[in-house]
């Protein structure tokens, strides 16, 4: 019935989405005995949403006027309602504070609101450190601000049962904060140790990427070194080639080449180079630890 019901009656989507409720604690009271199963709805509702938004951005889908899809407007307040609903829903907090902290076009680029989900989910789970290591890293990533990161860890640290690197991890971010190699290390923790798949995921992707600005900072050492020999300051790599300095067309690991930025003489990607924008300039990782040889097609 249901298989007949779907071809007669195809469901029409509504061009814009809406939050009739915003208040959890409100929802709540109607809810009755009902809370955690109304929170896994909104928990749903909040990832097709972010989602949904997200592959529009992408496929340069133009959101419907009033739909709040441009900005990510109804992202914090479904996962607000959700963790309201369900205060102990951890995947809610960590999950959703990592949508809220990615940056536009890719999120809403709140690192704000993502600081404010995990400032909840601690005042309503102090036993979890993990949330205080996520706002730390959030600091880290999104804000930029070191000493805030280093203190958030060192707050983790503090909690009872949080692991035994936690301390060294707030040292190493006040004496390394800032350069590649201290964002490569904390990707690889959150890798290693977070729960979901998508975390471990977008861990992972970050560390390519971070790879990638490695290969670019040594094309770029490599271009200005051709530039103070030759006095050429070339537009494309091929006289790099010719000349023998490059083996072939430098590209990113999905053969996206790089491109030279003629006014500051550096390598670059663009798109449609998923890698792209690149991290800001940093320390590069240690010779031990990244690749020797610009990748070529």
């Amino acid at each position: 019935m249901q298989s007949a019901r779907d071809r007669w009656f195809p469901e029409v989507a509504s061009p814009v989405d809406e939050i009739y409720f915003s208040s959890g604690e409100a929802l709540g009271r109607m809810a009755l005995s009902y809370k955690s199963l109304l929170a896994d709805v909104y928990w749903i509702r909040a990832v097709q949403y972010f989602g949904g938004t997200r592959l529009d951005m992408k496929n340069g889908v133009m959101p419907a006027a009033g739909s709040g899809r441009s900005s990510y407007d109804l992202l914090y307040p479904l996962l607000d309602v959700t963790t309201t609903l369900d205060p102990s829903f951890n995947i809610a907090y960590r999950f959703g504070a990592t949508f809220l902290a990615e940056g536009y076009p890719n999120g809403p680029g709140r690192p704000d609101q993502a600081v404010a989900l995990l400032d909840k989910g601690f005042a309503n789970n102090p036993g979890r450190w993990q949330y205080l290591y996520d706002k730390a890293f959030v600091y880290y990533w999104a804000v930029r601000d070191y000493r805030q990161a280093a203190h958030w860890f060192a707050e983790a640290a503090k909690v009872p049962n949080s692991p035994a690197w936690m301390p060294g991890l707030a040292a190493f971010m006040m004496g390394q904060g800032g350069d590649r190699r201290s964002s490569r290390f904390l990707w690889q923790q959150l890798r290693d140790t977070a729960e979901q798949q998508y975390v471990r995921e977008n861990a992972e992707f970050h560390l390519q990427q971070l790879d990638v600005a490695d290969v670019a900072d040594r094309l770029t050492t490599l271009l200005k070194q051709y530039v103070s020999q030759t006095g050429e300051h070339p537009t494309s790599f091929e006289p790099l080639i010719r000349a023998g300095w490059l083996r072939g067309e430098p590209t990113d690991p999905d053969g996206v080449p790089f491109t030279i930025d003629s006014t500051t003489i550096r390598a670059r990607l663009d798109r449609p180079s998923k890698y792209a924008p690149l991290p800001e300039e940093g320390v590069p990782s240690p010779p031990d630890s990244a690749p020797q040889q610009a990748p070529t097609r």
